[in-house]
């Protein structure tokens, strides 16, 4: 489970801090950064993309993109930009769970005047529920689900990585659409529609699929997850990863809410195109998201610095 990480200059006891003039809320993923900036009376004043921002793909990249994003919702809102030192800023980032990630990353912090960090999950989580309790399953690139208890305990489920683990996500499902291509140019496995379509992006013999392989990393597999929708209704092994898929997203909430009492909201690209293929106990429980992880970010840092408001 992740916890949310804070700035030192948020955990000094007595510490006088200036009040923030800007607030930013920031989703951070496998595949894209996406910030939200407000004034210190939470009023929208832009938003701003860039590239991704998982701990896992490299701090500096992470920082990188989460300051073009933030420079994006700068120019949006009519600012030049938006100085570390006159804002205050929540994270929400795929790869927390990580511990020599996170403190790396908040090593490198660029002078917030104060920040908090957690999963994109949890974010997610927050912003759905508005830090009500409730579950969230978020699949994207990546797979997570969070849920928190009407006691204030949290539970994390899934989340292991686009390696080994994160069942059902859009890295998972290229990673499969993969093994598919390989195993038909072998004859291992029937050559259909799937694994032509993997070959005409990857190339359709050993040595292309080994170099893309080597250099796909997480986006580059997440990049193949639209092939296996566009191909499932012609290629019975597009279907059944889909299938695989929706089982992974049925077992991951089960898992954070057994008994099924907590208001559950599904986030991300992978998870929403699944949502009509779940099953009718799940679908009963679903809610729509009052907001979504650049939101629940906003809320994290108001939440983790209200001396700051």
């Amino acid at each position: 489970m992740t916890a949310t990480y804070l700035h030192p200059t948020v955990n000094g006891v007595g510490l006088q801090l200036a009040a923030p003039r800007y607030f930013l809320g920031v989703d951070g993923g496998g595949t894209g950064t996406r910030v939200r900036l407000t004034d210190a009376q939470g009023f929208l004043l832009g938003q701003g993309e860039a590239g991704p921002s998982a701990l896992g793909q490299g701090v500096e990249q992470a920082w990188q993109h989460i300051q073009q994003a933030v420079l994006a919702a700068a120019r949006q809102a009519g600012l030049a930009s938006v100085e570390p030192a006159q804002a205050a800023i929540g994270l929400g980032l795929s790869g927390v769970s990580v511990k020599a990630q996170a403190q790396a990353f908040l090593a490198q912090q660029p002078g917030y005047l104060a920040l908090a960090l957690d999963g994109d999950g949890y974010t997610s989580l927050l912003g759905a529920h508005g830090g009500q309790p409730g579950a969230v399953v978020a699949v994207g690139t990546g797979s997570v689900g969070e849920a928190l208890q009407r006691d204030g305990s949290r539970v994390c489920s899934s989340g292991w990585g686009w390696i080994c683990g994160d069942e059902g996500s859009g890295a998972w499902l290229g990673l499969q659409a993969m093994r598919q291509a390989q195993q038909a140019l072998d004859g291992r496995g029937a050559v259909g529609a799937l694994a032509r379509a993997v070959w005409a992006v990857a190339g359709a013999d050993r040595p292309s699929l080994l170099a893309f392989c080597a250099g796909a990393g997480q986006q580059g597999f997440a990049a193949l997850a639209p092939l296996v929708f566009s191909h499932a209704e012609l290629d019975p092994a597009a279907e059944a990863l889909l299938v695989m898929a929706v089982q992974a997203l049925e077992q991951l909430a089960n898992s954070l809410d057994p008994a099924g009492n907590l208001p559950l909201s599904l986030s991300g690209s992978i998870a929403l195109r699944l949502a009509p293929r779940l099953s009718s106990r799940l679908l009963a429980r679903r809610t729509e998201p009052q907001g979504d992880s650049a939101a629940g970010a906003l809320l994290l840092i108001r939440q983790a610095a209200p001396g700051l408001l």
